[in-house]
């Protein structure tokens, strides 16, 4: 008896194999052994040409999508990344927009009491709520009836449709300013390109209503380290980051250049320059113009090399832009991705 029928049927639980049948498996499984050592061989091979690998840096503690532009933000457990940023179901980022009649946006740099207004989407409407003002409901899908603005951010065009008159009377009314109007982003509405704000953001990175970028990052060890700076303390919603990440040290964040976040990757692209919003408290609406930017300036500011790009800005977080899209929550690993 052969020894390849032997090994299936010399044991008295099977009869042997017919020699044609046993030589035709001993091909397959000499294929087979070919095929795992070609692999091994490839990986060992990538491996040596320098293919990538991830190394863990951290992890997600925290989730932030903000529908209205300058609102509070909503805290996710889990979030879908799209190429335009982080979603949850109707809730996608900074989709809506305030504007006054130019058409220009409207943030809590003009209007800091905006921080007050809290936002939900559910069963097709986006509720807002702020103090001491009922309840507003808008539907998400809005009629085609509804104008389209032209509306302006950083000297840049995109659209918006109008959410109606009820809308704009409850931002006025709560304001208790000038005549300013709701608009949202449509999915058929051309994005703007990030690009044509910073000139380090590829071609590809594409934005709705927030500043520049699809996602920002920040680790809570950059917080906790600017805290000890500061007299009086600040939250991580003076900074409005759409991730948050834990397990790293502060400002190791800066230094990712490519990452994987569940099956989502990102390219690093820039800093996140800071400007007098961070300054707004978040509890009160009340804007301080001086803390903790003051403070982020006396060390956080960039290289003279770089003084065209940032100004007189300081770095805290980092702005990505979206590689491969795909889900991610809070609790998963985060790697950078080296060669």
């Amino acid at each position: 008896m052969s020894g390849s029928s032997w090994a299936l049927g010399g044991s008295g639980l099977l009869p042997p194999l017919p020699q044609s049948q046993a030589a035709w498996l001993g091909a397959a499984g000499a294929l087979a052994l070919a095929a795992l050592l070609g692999a091994a061989v490839w990986r060992w091979a990538g491996r040596r040409a320098g293919s990538p690998r991830l190394q863990r840096v951290g992890t997600v503690s925290g989730l932030f999508v903000y529908p209205v532009k300058s609102c509070r933000g909503v805290a996710l457990r889990r979030a879908e990344v799209t190429a335009l940023g982080l979603r949850s179901g109707e809730m996608r980022d900074r989709f809506w927009l305030l504007i006054n009649e130019d058409g220009h946006m409207v943030t809590a740099r003009q209007e800091p009491r905006l921080v007050l207004i809290s936002v939900n989407c559910e069963n097709g409407y986006l509720t807002l709520n702020a103090p001491e003002m009922k309840e507003l409901r808008v539907l998400v899908k809005l009629s085609r009836k509804n104008s389209v603005h032209n509306c302006r951010l950083f000297g840049l065009d995109i659209q918006g449709r109008d959410c109606g008159d009820e809308a704009a009377q409850w931002f006025t009314t709560f304001l208790n300013t000038q005549s300013y109007r709701l608009v949202h982003f449509e999915p058929h509405m051309a994005p703007r390109k990030s690009r044509d704000v910073f000139t380090t953001f590829r071609s590809t990175d594409e934005i709705a209503y927030p500043d520049c970028s699809p996602a920002m990052i920040l680790s809570e060890a950059s917080l906790e380290d600017l805290n000890t700076r500061l007299e009086k303390k600040v939250k991580i919603q003076n900074f409005r980051p759409n991730i948050v990440v834990t397990g790293c040290s502060a400002y190791e964040e800066d230094s990712w250049n490519k990452i994987q976040i569940g099956n989502v990757q990102m390219k690093g692209t820039m800093a996140c320059p800071r400007c007098i919003l961070t300054t707004v408290d978040p509890e009160t609406g009340i804007i301080d113009r001086k803390e903790p930017l003051e403070t982020l300036k006396s060390y956080r500011l960039c290289d003279p090399s770089e003084r065209h790009l940032y100004k007189s800005h300081p770095w805290f977080g980092w702005y990505y832009g979206i590689d491969k899209t795909g889900t991610l929550q809070v609790g998963d690993p985060v790697y950078k991705i080296v060669r």
